[in-house]
């Protein structure tokens, strides 16, 4: 198969880019103030409540071939790792109100030329559930953060009957369309396990000399006998938390990290993240696998670390592996703002944590 190659003339800015960007931050900002004010304390705008707080090791494949062994994943070994997961919202909510799910991943030990501003070894890869991203585009993103930020107000009982009803449609699409709404999705996610759940970058990436969406499977026997996991919220409403930390008390948890590269612009585009790239041009391809091994997945100290001092952030990367189109430019300046907000309202150092010893065991 032939894949198109990277240039730096891939992307396109959108008319007013810009303009949409600083609506971003200034609504997001808005919207954090009204949880702080709520909640007594700044958290994140996205992904507020942690499920699991784990350190592991990613391992690369050796000799792969020579369009998948490219930046991070040019040659074989094996990198430390500190992974968050996280529930949707950017407020701590009952988890009846199920929405998308984010899985954050820091790799340690990276060598080789990091974006501006970006000064530790490390290469952040900031994954959620779902294969697109609902606003494809940087102005669909603005749209969407005052939908969000609209909402942000309203009784927990309001969004948990909204998340219901996003969740019911995409049943009934499931059964009779073939597949569920990924932007319903995003609102109304199923009462699966964090850890049976697939996650994706959404938004491309340069991948060397080419470009790639990247996600990641579970890949363990104990992970597929999660298939026919349902939380009842209505029992336990931190109940993926727990379940999260039950299942790491007793078993290893292992992904595939995949790449889809770049092979068809008309199919594939860079600047609609609300596409999702057919298969029929390319397919997801594991580069390495995630090992997180059996572990106390929520102790205090850790994750106040990984909630309040730690960052993850795209920008916080390789050259090689630099984050591509409207919704991926907006994040580079929108998670910026926003975490400066959060430690600053909480009186919180923010850490690039550049090597996993700084962690909290």
């Amino acid at each position: 198969m032939t894949y198109l190659r990277y240039s730096d003339d891939v992307e396109t800015l959108e008319d007013d880019e810009q303009e949409s960007i600083d609506g971003i931050i200034k609504g997001m900002t808005q919207e954090s103030e009204v949880v702080e004010k709520r909640e007594g304390h700044a958290v994140r705008a996205s992904h507020a409540k942690s499920t699991a707080c784990v350190l592991g090791e990613m391992t690369v494949a050796d000799d792969l071939p020579p369009e998948l062994a490219q930046g991070l994943f040019a040659n074989g070994g094996t990198f430390p790792v500190a992974v968050r997961f996280a529930q949707g919202p950017g407020e701590h909510l009952g988890d009846r109100v199920s929405t998308h799910r984010g899985m954050a991943i820091k790799v340690f030990g990276v060598e080789g030329e990091k974006l501006p501003g970006h000064d530790a070894p490390t290469q952040d890869f900031v994954f959620a559930s779902g294969p697109t991203f609902p606003a494809g585009t940087a102005a669909g993103f603005l749209s969407q953060a005052k939908k969000i930020g609209a909402t942000t107000p309203m009784p927990e009982g309001v969004k948990s009957a909204a998340s219901s009803i996003a969740r019911n449609i995409n049943k009934v699409l499931n059964a009779v369309a073939g597949g569920p709404s990924p932007t319903l999705d995003f609102y109304g996610h199923p009462y699966s396990h964090p850890l049976d759940d697939y996650y994706f970058s959404q938004c491309p990436v340069r991948y060397g000399d080419y470009v790639a969406k990247l996600g990641t499977f579970p890949s363990s026997t104990y992970q597929d006998a999660l298939d026919d996991w349902q939380l009842d919220p209505h029992q336990d409403e931190d109940g993926f938390r727990h379940a999260a930390i039950e299942y790491f008390n007793e078993h290893d948890a292992v992904f595939d990290l995949r790449v889809q590269l770049w092979a068809d612009a008309e199919t594939q585009p860079i600047e609609d993240a609300s596409v999702e790239w057919p298969a029929q041009a390319s397919q997801y391809r594991t580069v390495a696998t995630i090992r997180l091994p059996r572990q106390a997945a929520y102790s205090p100290e850790r994750v106040r670390y990984f909630d309040e001092v730690m960052t993850f952030r795209p920008a916080q990367s390789l050259a090689a592996h630099r984050p591509l189109g409207g919704v991926m430019r907006a994040r580079l300046q929108v998670y910026q703002a926003l975490s400066d907000f959060r430690h600053r309202e909480n009186g919180v150092a923010a850490a690039n944590t550049a090597s996993i010893e700084e962690i909290p065991a």
